[in-house]
């Protein structure tokens, strides 16, 4: 259980204290605070208090934030696509559709159950729930993903990840005609207030940069690569929405009338990072998925997708 201590400030005070963690922290959702006020896990200055409390200037919270719900990650075959592996790291293809790690509806089908029974030796850093799984990719986004074998590169992953010297760069279908043939969207993201299962801009988010450049015009549509600088929840989705042109196929933060494509035309096509134990810098690429790939040749040839 880990312990986090928040010493509100003259400027915050005064919002109700469920209010206030979830802008605190984007990782909590409005409910999973109310039910952390309910069962004691959240404490002001030492005394247990209701969702309404309002909090004051100087007021210290204390949250002891519960381990999560623990399931039987079953091993699976699952044909993992590994595109490269050796004792320290792997790195996984994931298909479109198929979620990391298992969560609550998702308890099988998932990378981590298809890693479970590719191999034994993964990182328990993360729990067991998400054992080796040093970041994430959308259920619906396709792509490269790097697990980490042992709890040493686990560690070694996630500084490169805080440093921001991963190479992490996506292929994306977007709405409208971005005329510029490049850019940096540098805007905070944080949990919506207004829908709690979302992510938007917003001034009290954390600090999120994401660079794009066109790779091909369609009228209406366009095709961009976007390197990420930071790794936010859902970043390049509600980064490309923030600047007005939305994934297509984006069933969260896309207009309503989109190309059906099952989910946001994204795909993580390359991976870079210093190996774990002997420090030499890997990259490794992957192509467009083949419906991916089957879209763009239509807009290519100026087929109608809608």
């Amino acid at each position: 259980m880990e312990v986090v201590e928040i010493k509100v400030t003259e400027e915050q005070a005064g919002s109700r204290i469920d209010k206030f963690l979830t802008e605190s922290n984007a990782d909590w959702s409005r409910t999973q605070v109310q039910q952390w006020l309910k069962d004691g896990f959240v404490l002001v200055d030492g005394e247990a208090v209701k969702p309404n409390y309002k909090v004051k200037n100087g007021d210290l919270l204390t949250i002891e934030e519960p381990e999560p719900e623990e399931l039987n990650v079953v091993a699976e075959d699952l044909d993992l696509e590994i595109v490269y592996e050796d004792r320290d790291v792997l790195v996984v293809n994931k298909p479109r559709g198929m979620v990391v790690h298992p969560a609550p509806g998702h308890a099988t089908g998932t990378v981590v159950n298809g890693l479970m029974y590719h191999c034994k030796d993964l990182s328990g850093i993360n729990g067991v729930l998400r054992p080796g799984i040093v970041h994430r990719i959308d259920k619906d986004t396709s792509g490269l993903l790097m697990v980490a074998k042992n709890d040493q590169s686990h560690t070694s992953l996630v500084d490169q990840l805080v440093e921001k010297s991963v190479t992490r760069v996506y292929t994306a279908l977007v709405h409208g005609h971005i005329p510029h043939d490049h850019g940096t969207i540098d805007a905070p993201i944080g949990r919506d207030p207004k829908d709690r299962q979302s992510m938007t801009v917003i001034d009290l988010g954390k600090h999120a940069v994401t660079h794009f450049k066109v790779l091909e015009r369609f009228g209406n549509y366009t095709l961009v690569e976007c390197r990420l600088e930071t790794g936010r929840t859902h970043q390049i989705r509600v980064h490309m929405k923030y600047i007005g042109h939305p994934l297509v196929g984006d069933p969260k933060y896309g207009p309503k009338k989109t190309i059906d494509f099952g989910g946001q035309v994204l795909h993580a096509g390359t991976l870079g990072f210093k190996h774990p134990a002997t420090g030499e810098y890997m990259e490794f690429t992957s192509s467009l998925p083949s419906d991916f790939q089957d879209l763009i040749n239509d807009l290519q040839n100026g087929v109608d997708k809608q």
